[in-house]
């Protein structure tokens, strides 16, 4: 099972999803991957402590392989670093990725990375795509590549107005390249319960017919102090509030998709 995560906007979330979703994957016992295109390398810095310039092979190295024939070139596998957390691994992200892009482009390479994961198949369970946050080669290599797509929404009228182009840009996606791709849902994130606009905003979304998917995600300072140790939160204090809706929102996936 492939997910990805993605929003075209900025700031909605998609590392902190990515990576706790992961994170609680791996706490159940499931082999997990997650692979960072977002060249900021936010998943990267959270999982493993490090930006991705600390790593002889990454993601970077990864697709600057595919546009250079080498006679030895580097297996799938060794471009995955294992993460502190037993079961989580992560192909990290670098700075690169925003320079070989156009490379990628006008090479058509935006089948590598799905013909890449079908070599890893054997080894994951569970792969979580970290995408930035522009529908640009690495997403649409990501949306090409995945099972699912999982959409963060930040409870603001701008996110509510963008997510009408971006289903329609998943659809356009998945009709001319992945016709196995699905929405699995919108992920409320930075939910706050006792404010007026939030509910509002979402009730909308639920109104329309939308899947908004539940629990919704508590806004919650404990995720920055998450950030900021580099672990993630069902690591960090596996009581707290948010904790308990992220691995609910896990089981409530894993229930409705089998993964």
């Amino acid at each position: 099972m492939r997910r990805v995560v993605f929003n075209q906007k900025g700031g909605v979330g998609k590392s902190t999803i990515t990576c706790n979703l992961a994170a609680i994957s791996a706490h159940q016992g499931m082999r997990t991957l997650v692979v960072d295109l977002d060249p900021q390398g936010n998943s990267t810095q959270y999982l493993l402590g490090e930006s991705g310039n600390a790593f002889d092979a990454t993601l970077a190295d990864f697709f600057d392989q595919t546009l250079n024939f080498k006679l030895n070139p580097k297996k799938t596998g060794d471009f995955v670093v294992a993460s502190p957390f037993e079961g989580l691994d992560v192909m990290p992200s670098h700075p690169a990725l925003e320079d070989l892009q156009s490379k990628l482009e006008s090479r058509y390479k935006i089948y590598k990375l799905r013909d890449a994961l079908d070599e890893l198949a054997e080894d994951y369970d569970l792969v979580y795509i970290d995408t930035p946050p522009a529908l640009n080669f690495y997403t649409r290599s990501a949306l090409i590549a995945a099972n699912s797509c999982l959409i963060p929404f930040d409870c603001d009228e701008f996110s509510r107005r963008a997510l009408y182009s971006l289903l329609e840009n998943v659809e356009e996606i998945k009709s001319d390249h992945n016709r196995a791709l699905a929405v699995e849902g919108i992920v409320v994130n930075q939910y706050q319960a006792r404010a007026a606009l939030p509910q509002k905003v979402v009730q909308e979304l639920v109104d329309e017919g939308l899947p908004v998917l539940t629990p919704y995600l508590s806004a919650s300072v404990k995720i920055k102090e998450s950030h900021e140790q580099s672990r993630p939160i069902i690591h960090l204090d596996p009581k707290h509030k948010l904790t308990q809706e992220f691995v609910a929102l896990h089981d409530a996936l894993a229930r409705k998709y089998g993964a």
